[in-house]
């Protein structure tokens, strides 16, 4: 029994020997505000911030970014909104949400009870719709950060804001004057013509981060019944199948406009492992989102952490932050 309880007293003094070195290690500033680390859980996979507090703690994350919110609820789409792929899964679930009168008053969680900052996530119609629902945003005190969901794929009125550099910019001018308080992110699409420019428009406008990116449009099809599986025909596409393909993507809007901007980058797409997050980081990432493999495994963002923490060590950086953009060419 004495064995026993010093076994048990060897792993608590293990685990918080650990605990202690990844929060020295991975803690770090983000637009001015202050996180335990670089994970954050993407829009639309944790609920509305709180949800996945019975899988594990959420303060051992760094942020929780809150399911994307427009003005009035939506339904969404119809089933299916959801299937797996041989790499992933896709997603036409159409942006449902409660809508941001029920949001604030019976969703809107404080920040003491989630654990970590929280973001809110803004979605809409129209340039008005995004501003009336930032300007909320902007001054509830329980929301640390504002990011703009330019680029869901899978509603109705496709991509415009995400695929023009002008249509991204007359969004901002109507947008960032009313952001006053918060850091602004705009979320990137993968399926830009070219995602540079989008990131160097967004920047110009006046975003203080940039995500990238959400998910690619894809489709699929039951060959024996010759039928779209999506009700809505195309979802976006998320999971491991597009993380070398984001990868290339923040090295390319780092190295060739945020860098010398002074931006951070949210690196968001396909990330299960600590490895993955790591390339993310080397790339150019200042945060690592994680989205679908919470779908997979609730726990698999502990894993993240404590392995970059042990990744963070073994480089011989006393901080991540030391490891941002530090590819060798």
């Amino acid at each position: 029994m004495v064995e026993s309880w010093l076994d048990h007293d060897a792993c608590e003094s293990a685990l918080h020997s650990r605990l202690m070195h990844a929060s020295t290690a991975l803690s770090l500033n983000f637009c001015g505000l202050s996180l335990a680390n670089p994970v954050a859980l993407a829009a639309g996979t944790a609920g509305y911030g709180p949800e996945l507090n019975d899988a594990f703690d959420l303060s051992r994350v760094g942020a929780v970014v809150a399911k994307s919110i427009t003005c009035e609820p939506r339904e969404g789409n119809a089933p299916m909104r959801i299937i797996d792929s041989s790499a992933g899964m896709l997603n036409a679930i159409g942006l449902t949400n409660v809508g941001l009168a029920v949001f604030q008053a019976q969703k809107l969680t404080s920040r003491a009870e989630i654990g970590c900052k929280l973001f809110g996530s803004v979605a809409g119609h129209s340039v008005q719709e995004y501003a009336t629902v930032a300007q909320a945003f902007d001054i509830d005190k329980s929301i640390d950060a504002i990011e703009l969901n330019v680029s869901c794929p899978n509603t109705s009125d496709g991509l415009q804001f995400a695929e023009h550099p002008d249509a991204l910019r007359s969004l901002l001018r109507e947008v960032r004057p009313v952001v006053t308080h918060k850091p602004l992110i705009v979320k990137l699409s993968p399926n830009a013509p070219d995602i540079v420019k989008m990131a160097d428009a967004a920047i110009d406008a006046g975003a203080d981060a940039l995500t990238v990116a959400n998910t690619f449009t894809a489709m699929a099809i039951d060959v024996q019944t010759r039928s779209f599986r999506l009700s809505n025909k195309r979802g976006g596409y998320s999971g491991a199948g597009i993380h070398p393909i984001i990868v290339r993507m923040i090295y390319d809007v780092y190295s060739k406009v945020a860098r010398d901007a002074k931006k951070p980058i949210i690196g968001l797409g396909g990330v299960s492992r600590w490895e993955d997050a790591a390339e993310f980081i080397l790339a150019g990432a200042t945060l690592v989102g994680m989205g679908t493999a919470l779908y997979i495994d609730p726990r698999s963002p502990l894993r993240v952490v404590d392995g970059l923490a042990r990744w963070t060590k073994a480089q011989g950086c006393s901080n991540i932050q030391e490891l941002i953009g530090k590819v060798k060419d």
